[in-house]
């Protein structure tokens, strides 16, 4: 049986006394998009730096490529790419001259080197800014630089890192689907994101850390089937404003994920209850004449059962 592309077994990562990573294990075939998705602090940076063999593990065994990682550095190194939260390139080098020369850092061949930095200027929108330098480009156009900096030479497997910060939603779709392209054509990708569409879009499999542990692993269909529990109750309002009636809908909700829609008049919540929940706002809002124009109880957004296992996670600490 063939080896994973990444494997981690009880990974664990310490600063002093702070334990960032704590005992994590998951496997990463080939060819598969793999989400790790936590809050912030959570661990997913400092996973990220071990695997990259940018920082030592504590302890614990990770392979890529079936080689120990601290004891293969060198090799594996040659076959990975990585894009981490800090965008930014070389600063007196031009964006087109920047992609070349990390093309030649890994041995591309000057032809195919031109043309593959022409192609990544063009599929990333950074034609028209290919001869500016780095201090004159926004936050997002650096992002798009150092992300197709990294297609300019050929690898078997990338870490991104919150690669979309800073992005509008048609670069990030330009991002994402450009990664796509190249996972069917057998790359295999790390992604970490806030984002929970971008996760549902791309991700093969997900697992969910806090505070150092992973505590769910799953696909995205199977985290909402195995969360399933947890519905969302989306009320529409017809004359008054979701801000209005929060005092009557927070001390029903509790402590459920609320989410606010303003511009449509609509409130979003989260609930294991959901049913009976839907009762006692629509009670609690007719007493208060508050017209309302439509219910509905939905399966969960990932985004939802992201927020649910987070929160049972710290209610259980």
């Amino acid at each position: 049986m063939e080896e994973p592309c990444v494997h981690v077994s009880d990974l664990r990562k310490s600063y002093g006394s702070v334990q960032a990573v704590d005992g994590v294990s998951f496997d990463i075939e080939y060819g598969r998009v793999f989400g790790f998705l936590g809050p912030n602090g959570a661990g997913k940076t400092t996973t990220i730096k071990v695997l990259t063999t940018l920082v030592h593990p504590t302890s614990g065994t990770v392979k890529i490529f079936g080689k120990d990682i601290v004891k293969h550095q060198k090799e594996i190194k040659k076959k990975i790419g990585v894009v981490l939260q800090e965008p930014s390139f070389e600063a007196n080098l031009t964006v087109e001259r920047a992609l070349e020369l990390y093309g030649l850092m890994w041995g591309v061949p000057s032809e195919k080197r031109r043309d593959r930095a022409r192609e990544l200027l063009d599929k990333f929108d950074l034609a028209s800014f290919k001869g500016m330098k780095n201090d004159e480009l926004s936050i997002g156009q650096r992002r798009r630089v150092q992300v197709a900096r990294e297609f300019m030479h050929d690898m078997d497997l990338l870490f991104l890192d919150e690669p979309t910060v800073g992005l509008d939603p048609a670069a990030r779709r330009i991002l994402l689907d450009y990664v796509k392209k190249h996972v069917k054509g057998g790359l295999t990708v790390f992604f970490t994101t806030h984002i929970m569409e971008e996760a549902e879009y791309l991700c093969d499999e997900i697992a969910i850390i806090n505070r150092g542990k992973i505590i769910a692993t799953d696909t995205p269909a199977g985290l909402k089937q195995k969360y399933g529990g947890v519905k969302a109750v989306e009320i529409k309002l017809r004359d008054s404003s979701a801000q209005s009636v929060m005092h009557i809908i927070r001390p029903i909700a509790g402590s459920s994920s609320i989410i606010e829609t303003p511009a449509e008049s609509m409130i979003r919540i989260s609930s294991a209850d959901a049913q009976e929940m839907l009762m006692k706002i629509i009670e609690s809002l007719s007493k208060d004449a508050v017209q309302i124009e439509s219910v509905s109880v939905n399966p969960p957004t990932l985004e939802e059962v992201f927020l649910a296992v987070i929160d049972k996670e710290e209610k259980e600490a």
